[in-house]
């Protein structure tokens, strides 16, 4: 008797490990938040491993001063060090090398007129 119930103790510990392998598995998604005082045009996250930015992950749309996009992976993708590049509705770019997605839920990205510089902080 004391088996059995050791056995489906085990089986139903097994599936709630398995139920939460997809949520686990998108570990990377965070919100984007644009306080830069421009519009974002395109928005590219790539594994810090490869040499291409993909594809723009806004698509059509534009990210506004002030606005915020929740940027979402699929559950297959891996890894947790990623970069990011950002295009801005004149053209200019900047971009980011690095970022442990796995231990961030949110990027801010600002920009200081005066001095030029763009730069992100997380939490």
């Amino acid at each position: 008797m004391k088996f059995k119930m050791l056995a489906a103790a085990i089986a139903a510990a097994g599936l709630s490990l398995l139920a939460a392998l997809p949520a686990e598995a998108a570990r990377q998604n965070f919100t984007l938040i644009n306080d830069t005082g421009y519009t974002i045009r395109e928005v590219y996250v790539s594994p810090v491993s490869t040499n291409s930015w993909e594809e723009d992950v806004m698509g059509q749309d534009e990210l506004e001063d002030g606005q915020s996009v929740d940027i979402t992976f699929p559950h297959h993708a891996g890894g947790c060090y990623w970069d990011l590049k950002v295009v801005y509705d004149d053209d200019s770019d900047a971009y980011w090398k690095n970022f442990n997605l796995c231990t961030i839920s949110e990027i801010t990205l600002n920009y200081n007129r005066r001095s030029g510089k763009t730069w992100a902080h997380w939490k």
